[in-house]
């Protein structure tokens, strides 16, 4: 009977469907060009994005027809649909919130905190004195405890990781320059705790070329630091055969304004260039791959994230696969973050939004471990409620999104699919330039992944400037009377002081001969150089100690320019920063008077809009209703003592009242810089600045060069 019923609605489906025919996509962009009205279906409905990728406004199953991974599934090579075959379902992503406090006993507390509270794994991030190899008393004030924790000695790792049973809970450190020590670190505190350390899992990262793009230097040379990885690898795989020692970091090419090829190819190339160099000192491809961790910052572009990372696995298993690695040995392990580049200071909680679309994102590509940017991150260290809600993030996408109950949702989407087979693509070229410049080095030390970083974030800042790409609450949609969050009143001075303080005093505690002689040995160290650097951080050698006793005096560590990491909306922040100093002594807000004319109608488009543009830059705009006269605009707008003023109406009250209106406002007060809201031809333009209009504002407008400007002439923020 049952049967009966299924083959009838299958009948009822079929012909419901038969009623809507499929229409081709000559059909479908003859319909859609009779909308247009002539205008230019390429320039109307086709975008550009900064990988060179055109998008469609609609895409088909014609589309992705050739695409030869489409029959492959999840869990298979190569692995564009994720690397387990039921996705989530048997284990979800790890849950790994990154804890940036200054010192290890902040860090601990949490930690801890957070681990009772749903995250799933310990994310340890080093600041950047420690991730150089240098004791706080070795480093610039600046660099010590700020963007992650101060770790120098055993103690420190084992006040950081006191109480947390690392057997079951796995660990990730971003551990930059510094992954040798800090690994025997964790090795030695799991051991003294009584803990089995070959039940650790997770990642203590080296990354050499990461760490050199990102500071410009590392304190060895390239070839010493890949003597060492390869050392902590081959020990690593005996002692510690779930931990993995290999990172890299992605996230730098992205924060500097890289577009989604760039940041692929980059690591791409990194990634080639660290088995390249480990298979030189004897590890298989299989003994290397499966301890690579690759990171990637997660953007704004919700589908080309998603791309991305499809994108970046398939690329990877190919790569290994021409390494002569097996299928389990292309598995690409990703831990992802949220972007920093798009968060901002004013009106943070969008960054709620942003971190939320960009975890979704995340998720759907089927990243292994995840961070999502708590809301304050560009203001202050996180408090207890940003953590929580960016913790609750990802929780309630695994919980009550159920991203977690479907293997690769994205899978077999049009759009999805061919982005990402276009995204592979266009990353495969730019990795081969790479490797004809002779890998990853020489393309760094020659300035070649810099200059073309540097063209990709100049592009966006000039789309940022001329808000065409937006930053809701910074560039459009500013609110001045936002309660601002408070900024973080630790005192950075006292925290340099007082671990400079604290490692004298433990180098003081833990001097003697056998201190003396492990370090000797260090710096001599041929073979077992791992079991050495254990006996001498339990003797008490520092992190900083290590990194000078082991490091060759013949060799000199490279120097090339770092990448310039900054957020996107920076440059409009700074405005508002001027014009929030300016308030504070004068008791407002920079002023600007919209001289409107004519009726509501015919001067409010453009009055909203000349307030919103000004408004980016911390003036207080002050408008009204309009003036019927000129006479009147003129009196009401001197009455103000306004210093600059925007002409606000429609092209034909212009024609007859600008002219007028810009000079009896010039005459009586010179001083004033006088705008207008719109664009008009080359002729009447040049016939309004001579009765004395100085610019005019319209969509097109640079925005931040002209509020930049304006400040300038005004004496905001001298």
């Amino acid at each position: 009977m049952s049967k009966v019923i299924q083959k009838q609605e299958l009948n009822e489906e079929n012909q419901l469907f038969s009623e809507f025919p499929a229409a081709s996509y000559q059909e479908w962009r003859q319909a859609a060009e009779k909308t247009l009205k002539g205008a230019s279906f390429e320039q109307k409905l086709i975008s550009q994005t900064y990988e060179g990728i055109e998008l469609q406004p609609m895409y088909f199953q014609e589309d992705i027809r050739d695409l030869s991974y489409l029959s492959s599934r999840p869990g298979s090579a190569p692995y564009v649909r994720g690397t387990r075959a039921l996705g989530y379902q048997e284990k979800p992503w790890e849950v790994a919130q990154e804890h940036v406090y200054s010192t290890p006993s902040e860090f601990n507390e949490a930690a801890k905190h957070d681990l009772n509270r749903g995250q799933t794994m310990v994310n340890l991030v080093l600041d950047h004195a420690s991730a150089l190899g240098k004791d706080p008393d070795q480093a610039l004030p600046e660099n010590v405890g700020r963007d992650g924790v101060s770790i120098s000695t055993l103690q420190d790792v084992n006040q950081a990781l006191e109480g947390i049973n690392l057997e079951q809970t796995p660990l990730f450190i971003q551990a930059g320059s510094a992954g040798f020590p800090v690994y025997c670190m964790l090795v030695a505190h799991a051991r003294n705790m009584g803990m089995d350390s070959s039940r650790l899992h997770g990642c203590v990262g080296m990354d050499p070329l990461g760490t050199l793009v990102k500071e410009g230097t590392i304190p060895f040379s390239l070839r010493q630091a890949y003597d060492l990885m390869a050392e902590l690898t081959f020990w690593a795989k005996k002692e510690t055969p779930e931990m993995k020692t290999i990172q890299v970091q992605g996230e730098s090419f992205h924060n500097a304004g890289a577009n989604a090829v760039q940041e692929l190819a980059f690591a791409l190339a990194s990634g080639v260039e660290y088995i390249r160099e480990l298979q030189q000192r004897g590890l298989s491809i299989e003994e290397i791959a499966p301890r690579m961790l690759f990171s990637f910052s997660i953007g704004s572009n919700f589908f080309m994230e998603i791309a991305k990372l499809r994108a970046a696995r398939l690329l990877w298993s190919t790569i290994i696969d021409a390494f002569g690695g097996n299928e389990e040995s292309q598995k690409m392990n990703i831990h992802a973050r949220t972007s920093s580049w798009n968060k901002t200071v004013y009106d943070p909680y969008v960054n709620m939004l942003r971190g939320t679309a960009e975890a979704f994102a995340a998720i759907i590509a089927g990243v292994d471990s995840l961070h999502v940017s708590p809301f304050d991150e560009a203001v202050r260290p996180a408090d207890e409620f940003s953590r929580r809600i960016a913790r609750n993030t990802q929780i309630i996408l695994e919980k009550e999104a159920h991203l977690a109950k479907v293997a690769d949702p994205a899978g077999g989407s049009w759009y999805i699919e061919s982005l990402t087979d276009s995204l592979a693509k266009q990353a495969w070229k730019q990795f081969q330039l790479v490797e004809e410049k002779g890998g990853m080095f020489k393309a760094v030390e020659k300035g070649y992944v810099q200059e073309q970083i540097k063209e990709i974030a100049d592009r966006r800042f000039n789309n940022i400037g001329r808000r065409k790409d937006r930053f809701v609450g910074t560039n459009m949609y500013p609110n001045l009377m936002e309660q601002k969050l408070s900024e973080s009143n630790l005192d950075w001075d006292s925290v340099y002081k007082s671990r400079c303080a604290a490692v004298g005093s433990h180098r003081r505690d833990s001097g003697g001969a056998e201190k003396e002689t492990l370090l000797q040995r260090l710096g001599t160290a041929q073979d077992g150089i791992v079991d050495t650097t254990m006996n001498a951080i339990q003797a008490g050698v520092t992190v900083g100690e290590w990194v000078q006793a082991v490091r060759e005096s013949s060799e000199i560590p490279p120097e090339i320019q770092a990448l310039h990491l900054h957020r996107g909306a920076e440059s409009f922040e700074a405005l508002r920063k001027k014009a929030d100093t300016y308030k504070e002594k004068n008791g407002s807000y920079p002023k600007v008077f919209l001289a409107n004319l004519g009726a509501i109608s015919q001067h409010k488009a453009r009055a909203d809009f000349a307030k919103g543009f000004f408004e980016v830059g911390g003036f207080e705009v002050v408008s009204n209703k309009g003036f019927e006269t000129v006479d009147q605009a003129v009196k009401a707008t001197l009455e103000t003592g306004a210093s600059t003023v925007v002409i606000c109406s429609s092209d034909a009250i212009y024609s007859e009242s600008v002219p007028q209106l810009a000079r009896e406002l010039k005459q009586e007060n010179p001083e004033i810089t006088l705008f207008l809201a719109g664009l008009p031809d080359s002729e009447t333009a040049e016939l309004f600045k001579q009765a004395g209009v100085d610019q005019f504002v319209h969509l097109g407008s640079n925005c931040y060069n002209m509020l930049l400007d304006l400040q300038q002439q005004k004496g905001i923020g001298r």
